[in-house]
């Protein structure tokens, strides 16, 4: 591991990109990136706008790692992965997997505000009646539902076969009492932990507490690939790598985690460059086959220039890195 970068480094390397995306996703039409820059190149920094300093601060650790240290040695060359379907109308399904290329496993996101189970519903038949009954289907709700609300929608959307539901519930004690009543009620549905580990200050305490059965992973809010794979180790059961709506920069740091695991039982979730309308490489990282390869990407300089920021929204994110970087110490 090198020495950490100064913060006149990083704000000397600092870019700032607005990348349309195809889809409304997390209430956005735009994903904003910085990116920082050292002797192995970019680093994709880029939590979400309303996280704070301390928060921020870890997605300031997998970009340093990137750009300043690199990533430990993969076991497998290529890493398979699911499409992602939006909160969109049930007729809008096919379109989106059309984006995905020989995907196997999708991800449903559920419990949009302002939507209703029965939307729910709708797209997830859909979803199945696009992929064919073969296919795995998980849905994400991220935490919109109460115990109560999870346990009656997952009941009747597991009439669709569901592989696994991904953060039903908000806190570490609903997802639990989840657990609990889905088993007495004789519904068949994984509980996926994601929030309850990537945002907790004690990861593990979700395994602690019995309150999933499987764990998903994500680089940047973890702090890097080997922070990672780390609190992976330690889960000690089953881990779904995931990203948190990347360029191709920061999914190639997804795919060094998901490479470098021992065991990769779950496709992962590394599809959402498919869900951007630009990128910052003339070779995106995208799935061919349902698969992700484990390769270098080349950013294009003219590709940042063409998406730059408005000079405004850099000093904003000059500012976040300043008060990120002061929280690591």
């Amino acid at each position: 591991m090198s020495a950490r970068p100064s913060l006149d480094e990083l704000v000397d390397g600092l870019r700032v990109v607005r990348l349309p995306l195809h889809t409304r996703f997390r209430g956005v039409l735009e994903r904003e990136i910085a990116y920082v820059r050292g002797p192995l190149g970019y680093g994709e920094w880029a939590p979400f706008l309303e996280y704070d300093a301390a928060e921020a601060s870890r997605w300031l650790l997998a970009a340093i790692e990137s750009a300043y240290d690199g990533w430990p040695a993969a076991v497998r060359d290529e890493v398979p992965v699911n499409a992602t379907v939006p909160a969109v109308d049930a007729g809008q399904v096919a379109g989106v997997l059309a984006r995905y290329d020989g995907c196997e496993t999708a991800k449903v996101k559920v419990a949009e505000r302002g939507q209703s189970v029965q939307d729910d519903l709708d797209r997830v038949a859909a979803v199945r009646d696009v992929m064919g009954a073969d296919a795995r289907i998980r849905v994400d709700a991220n935490g919109g539902w109460s115990v109560d609300e999870a346990s009656d929608a997952l009941s009747r959307l597991s009439a669709y076969g569901l592989e696994y539901a991904e953060q039903p519930c908000t806190t570490v004690e609903e997802l639990r009492d989840l657990r609990v009543a889905l088993a007495r009620n004789g519904v068949d549905v994984l509980v996926a932990a994601d929030e309850s580990i990537r945002k907790a200050e004690d990861p593990l305490r979700v395994v602690r507490m019995k309150a999933a059965d499987v764990a998903v992973v994500k680089v940047a809010p973890l702090g890097g690939v080997r922070r990672a794979l780390a609190v992976a180790h330690e889960c000690g059961i089953p881990v779904v790598v995931s990203s948190a709506l990347d360029s191709s920069v920061g999914m190639a740091a997804g795919v060094a985690l998901a490479a470098a695991l021992p065991d990769l039982p779950f496709a992962c979730g590394l599809g959402t460059v498919e869900l951007l309308a630009a990128d910052v490489t003339r070779e995106s990282l995208v799935p061919h086959g349902g698969v992700l390869p484990t390769r270098e990407v080349v950013v294009d300089d003219q590709l940042v220039d063409r998406w730059e920021a408005p000079a405004e929204r850099l000093n904003h994110w000059r500012r976040r890195l300043a008060a990120a970087y002061a929280e690591l110490g």
